[in-house]
């Protein structure tokens, strides 16, 4: 009874693709924090002054914030890796490469979170309309009656 070499590793070749896609899948994973930039233009906070950052700076973390709570949450049901990574991850991945850029910009340009404090602007002062004055009744121009 000879059985052949093919024969025996048939069970070998069918578990071949799951390998290549575990392998794919893991090589992806690696990656996440080289790909963060690529979702984000470079140039977009290049003009932005401080005080255009700072706002901006805290939108960002607390987009980045809830959507890490998200994830975390959808990892906990049935199927919930896979979803956290189809719905959330590539808005998680450009929110963390706008705060990447944002953070890099703002070192640039020296901003310090003391300054914002500092330079936020105060409460608008309550301006009282101006008391109406009386209207003259106008006089005509033109040759009229004399009054």
């Amino acid at each position: 009874m000879s059985v052949s070499f093919l024969s025996r590793c048939r069970p070998v070749r069918a578990l071949l693709p799951l390998f290549a896609l575990c392998a794919a899948l893991a090589g992806c994973a690696g990656v996440s924090d080289t790909i963060s930039p690529a979702f984000v233009d470079p140039a977009r906070y290049d003009l932005w002054d401080c005080k255009q950052l700072a706002p901006e700076r805290k939108n960002v973390v607390k987009r980045t914030e809830d959507l890490e709570r998200l994830m975390a949450k959808a990892e906990t049901g049935t199927g919930g890796v896979v979803v956290a990574e189809l719905a959330y991850r590539n808005d998680y991945l450009a929110a963390r490469g706008q705060q990447k850029l944002i953070e890099e910009t703002w070192r640039r340009n020296r901003c310090r979170e003391s300054d914002m404090e500092a330079a936020a602007p105060p409460a608008q002062p309550t301006v009282a309309p101006a008391p109406a004055s009386p209207v003259k009744p106008s006089r005509p121009k033109s040759g009229g009656a004399v009054n």
